[in-house]
């Protein structure tokens, strides 16, 4: 009984050991953050409301955001590969082998783009239409009852599938679907429809540093939340501040 006890009173000390070592284990100098291009949000250029954020949060702690510009699929490769630490742009849990946060860090605000002329799809509804999304985005597991949809590659031929008949609805973030109308020669005979909000995450490596990395970005959001520090970034950008007075995703 006496030798169980103090067998027991080692194992307790070890593990406790174990726990203050992982804690005061120092954090990698950099986190590298991949990204698929987006205007005023991951640019290139390290310019862009999501790196303000990433920059905000990672950068004060010591830790110096370094980007990179890739294909989101290729995003999603790199973190499961623990070739980037962190992923930009994730839904959670939306692939295998990636840590995701409790915190998010923005929203989507998913839109339906079609003919002014068809009915205004509704997330109830948008099911039983002809979908067409960017290859990656797997909107199918987001919205409800999707029996018809095509992914493709590239963004150019999205209006014309419209205007010919070969889909009914483009589904993406309003940021990027304003991208699309943007090069339209008529504006007016396209409309919106608002679909759902979905979080954004970081998806992080899930190796020591993805851990490290992970675990400081949800201390550094509860902060900056909490006080108010993120919301200039979102104002300079003028975009919609993701958080409600808990914390949480505004509703759609």
């Amino acid at each position: 009984m006496g030798v169980s006890r103090a067998f027991l009173l080692l194992l307790c000390i070890g593990v406790l050991f174990g726990v203050l070592v992982a804690e005061s284990a120092p954090l990698p100098g950099k986190i590298r953050a991949a990204s698929e291009e987006w205007a005023d949000y991951t640019q290139a250029d390290g310019q862009g409301m999501a790196w303000d954020i990433l920059r905000e949060v990672f950068e004060p702690e010591g830790v110096q955001l370094e980007t990179r510009s890739v294909p989101y699929t290729r995003s999603i490769g790199l973190v499961q590969r623990g070739e980037v630490d962190a992923q930009v742009g994730a839904y959670r849990d939306e692939s295998e082998g990636v840590l995701y946060p409790h915190w998010h860090y923005d929203i989507d605000h998913i839109y339906a783009l079609g003919l002014a002329s068809k009915p205004s799809p509704t997330l109830a509804t948008v099911g039983n239409y002809r979908l067409v999304w960017m290859r990656g985005y797997e909107y199918n597991h987001y919205l409800p009852n999707i029996r018809r949809f095509n992914e493709i590659h590239r963004s150019v031929g999205i209006l014309p599938m419209l205007d010919h008949d070969r889909a009914d609805f483009y589904i993406d973030a309003l940021m990027e679907i304003q991208d699309v109308l943007a090069k339209a020669s008529d504006p007016q005979q396209y409309k919106l429809s608002p679909l759902i909000n979905l979080p954004l995450y970081l998806g992080f490596a899930n190796n020591e540093n993805g851990r490290a990395l992970r675990a400081l970005f949800d201390r550094r959001m509860e902060v900056l939340v909490k006080n108010g520090r993120l919301k200039p970034i979102f104002e300079r950008w003028k975009q919609p501040y993701p958080f409600d007075e808990s914390g949480k995703p505004p509703k759609p």
